[in-house]
């Protein structure tokens, strides 16, 4: 009789896991970039205008991001503005704190098990690019085909590593992902590679939903993945001036500040994401999980943006301007 090792195809695996994870991408792009074509400029206007004051700030990236997509995305954006002088530096904090909020509607729409039903979308999507008559309803054919593709991916993620399910080795790192230090490593460095926290709590809700990732495991990596996502907003602050390099330090210094206050509080996050989500599969607790560890971040840091603001200017001071010689 052989074992479950020696039975493994890994080569077929590894090619359906990659399929998965590139499409994956490839949609959560294709989404984003549909939603853009629709409202790009009233996103711009919304994050330009409506940042009055820090409340409003967390309420505009929120909407943004949930309609983006991507909180990278929407933190770009921000230091874009920011560098041309149509948005505060101060006025961005709130934007920033809000995107982290924004992207769990990903997570939430993820740990919806319709991944059968992804052909409709497909088809629907499909019908409407080629048939619309208007730019604006291709957009819209893209924006269905893309949800759709999303879940398609995410069921060929899941087959491909359903085998894996009577693999001991792999079991037991998943269940050393329990730690939390070490789980937040291994988000870190899986968002960082892929450059996709969408795609890291895909992969997350994927294996719970197969039974391979207990709560606390998927917890630590998702707070890992609040780390990783920072590193396309830090690349995106190159060549910018002061006020948006200050920005991308920010994304930066309030996802790990909050993340390790997570790691100290993972147990009360996951009781909490147990209590929210009652009988419901482990899927959604992570989901939800991920939503209060959000909310309660920017709900936690918000009464210190002024602070922020200030240590920032003295972490990064504005250049001096040279004196004009005679």
């Amino acid at each position: 009789m052989t074992s479950p090792e020696a039975s493994l195809d890994w080569f077929s695996m590894m090619m359906g896991l990659m399929a998965g994870l590139v499409l994956f991408i490839f949609a959560v792009t294709q989404l984003s970039e549909a939603v853009k074509a629709i409202a790009n400029d009233k996103i711009r206007f919304w994050l330009a205008r409506f940042t009055t004051n820090r409340f409003t700030g967390v309420l505009t990236g929120t909407a943004a991001t949930a309609v983006v997509g991507s909180s990278s995305v929407t933190v770009i954006m921000v230091i874009a503005l920011v560098n041309a002088g149509l948005m505060t530096f101060v006025e961005s904090l709130g934007v920033v704190m809000g995107s982290n909020i924004g992207t769990t509607l990903s997570s939430q729409l993820i740990a919806f098990d319709v991944d059968e039903y992804a052909p409709i979308g497909l088809l629907g999507g499909l019908l409407f690019q080629s048939l619309g008559r208007s730019a604006r309803w291709r957009s819209i054919g893209k924006i269905i085909f893309a949800l759709g593709l999303i879940f398609f991916s995410l069921g060929l993620m899941g087959e491909a590593m359903n085998p894996l399910r009577g693999y001991p080795p792999f079991l037991e790192t998943l269940k050393d992902l329990e730690n939390p230090w070490f789980g937040v490593l291994a988000g870190a460095v899986a968002t960082l590679l892929i450059q996709s926290s969408s795609a890291t709590m895909g992969i997350v809700i994927t294996l719970a939903s197969q039974g391979m990732m207990t709560l606390p495991a998927g917890v630590a990596v998702m707070l890992g993945a609040e780390i990783g996502t920072c590193a396309d907003t830090l690349i995106a602050t190159i060549g910018r001036d002061r006020s948006a390099i200050r920005t991308g330090i920010f994304h930066l210094l309030f996802n790990v500040a909050t993340v390790i206050i997570g790691v100290l509080c993972v147990d009360w996050i996951i009781a909490a994401a147990e209590r929210m989500s009652g009988s419901a599969q482990i899927e959604r607790k992570i989901a939800n999980a991920h939503l209060l560890f959000n909310v309660g971040g920017v709900v936690l840091f918000i009464g210190l943006v002024g602070g922020a603001a200030k240590g920032l200017r003295w972490l990064i001071p504005e250049k001096k301007k040279k004196l004009a010689t005679a």
